[in-house]
């Protein structure tokens, strides 16, 4: 009896590790930059809507930052989605690549529709408030990152 040797898919997408020291770091990346602005909305900053106005909370330095937390916060989020594009990491390669690519464009579309539905009165949801118009550059820069997966796609 003659055994079967296995043949490979052509098709197949190529299999890497799982974790590689680039994927941890996009992770680590992403989950920091997302702690960040958390951390900011809710600790850091002072509630315009609040009389008297309170004092910022959290360390000094990042209540003397303002605005440019929310920048540092989508940096690092975003700079880890990029990171997390490249052939090492599960999302660089085979469906990943998808997954990371359309998740990122409906995700910069929905931040662009709420914003536009939501804009005649933003202080409905949190983020939201306090971006104001840069909600826009949030959105874009999302759809951004998927071009990124885009490029990596075969």
């Amino acid at each position: 009896m003659k055994s079967k040797t296995k043949q490979q898919d052509p098709l197949a997408p190529a299999r890497g590790p799982r974790f590689s020291v680039r994927w941890l770091i996009a992770l680590l990346l992403i989950v920091v930059g997302i702690a960040w602005i958390a951390y900011y909305y809710t600790v850091g900053r002072v509630d315009p809507t609040a009389v008297p106005p309170p004092e910022a909370g959290g360390p000094k330095f990042m209540a003397d930052l303002k605005d440019w937390n929310y920048l540092i916060g989508f940096g690092l989020l975003f700079l880890g989605l990029i990171i997390s594009a490249h052939p090492s990491t599960p999302l660089g390669r085979g469906r990943g690549v998808v997954v990371g690519m359309l998740g990122c464009f409906l995700i910069g579309l929905a931040w662009i529709c709420t914003f536009y539905v939501i804009s005649d009165d933003v202080s409905r949801l949190p983020i939201f408030d306090d971006l104001g118009q840069k909600n826009l550059f949030v959105g874009i820069g999302f759809m951004a990152v998927g071009f990124t997966f885009a490029t990596r796609w075969e």
